[in-house]
């Protein structure tokens, strides 16, 4: 059966993911809809291409995901539809097709060119929603496009090797609903560099010099609870998606404060490994 996925920065609170669902079914009644998030911080381009960077995978092949981003129509912000590793990618010319394609050299990229469409402020509805359910039914691309060359292209903030290799400078590219915060230095990388040295990473005025592959891994359960680390104090680990993540344990934003609160980072911030 036929996968559709919706990743928006709409939010829950109005009309707009109900009626797309609604149009969706409307046309497949026996289509599957999987929602990814609605909750991407609005016009959040790097935000949105990460979490479709980290998800698409997980869906078989021929999947559709529409992207509701910053999708309203300019000459400057084409409609397009982009083939990825046997993905179908639905969005606007904003910058988070680059970014998903960005390891992977897209199969296909179409400029979508639907005659008498409606052109409105709800693209998802009126261009996004026609072009998946075609895609989803097993139509060619070429029907409801013609082949595109100019994919506007972001580039990923990159950490750089420092001080002859004694040091790797990431950014936050990330901040999740627990306000933890993702760097851009990968697992593989900080092992390229390691060759065993001990270590310190630096977060504005904070020091962590250990790194845990989960968020228990914090906790030394041998000691007694009032002697061992817990709730409440930071840590840093390997996540799932291969990233160096800062992190407070069993934080909670909306209460007690995350990392992104409590250790006073944001988007785009400076985290340095020393290895000493």
């Amino acid at each position: 059966m036929a996968i559709i996925t919706l990743t928006t920065d709409f939010g829950q609170k109005d009309h707009f993911v109900g009626a797309i669902k609604g149009t969706i079914l409307s046309n497949l009644p026996e289509i599957d809809i999987v929602d990814i998030s609605h909750k991407i911080s609005p016009f959040h381009i790097q935000e949105c291409a990460y979490i479709l960077k980290n998800v698409y995978s997980a869906f078989p092949k021929g999947t559709v995901h529409i992207i509701g981003v910053d999708s309203e129509l300019s000459p400057e912000n084409e409609h397009l539809v982009v083939q990825v590793d046997g993905h179908f990618f639905v969005g606007a010319n904003n910058g988070v097709m680059s970014l998903i394609a960005s390891e992977v050299e897209p199969e296909k990229i179409m400029e979508i060119n639907i005659p008498q469409t409606e052109v409105s402020s709800f693209a998802e509805l009126h261009v996004f929603v026609p072009v998946a359910c075609h895609i989803a039914r097993g139509g060619k691309l070429e029907v409801i496009g013609r082949p595109f060359d100019g994919l506007k292209i972001l580039k990923e903030f990159q950490p750089r090797i420092t001080n002859d290799g004694q040091s790797i400078v990431g950014n936050i590219i990330y901040i999740d609903n627990y306000g933890n915060v993702i760097t851009n230095i990968q697992k593989s990388l900080f092992e390229a560099y390691r060759n065993g040295r001990d270590f310190e990473i630096i977060a504005r005025t904070n020091k962590i010099k250990a790194i845990h592959n989960t968020y228990n891994g914090i906790i030394n359960f041998n000691l007694g609870k009032p002697q061992r680390k817990g709730p409440g104090d930071a840590l840093a680990l390997f996540n799932s998606a291969g990233f160096v993540e800062l992190a407070i344990y069993k934080s909670d934003l909306n209460s007690v404060g995350g990392a992104s609160t409590l250790l006073g980072l944001n988007y785009r911030d400076t985290v340095t490994i020393n290895f000493l």
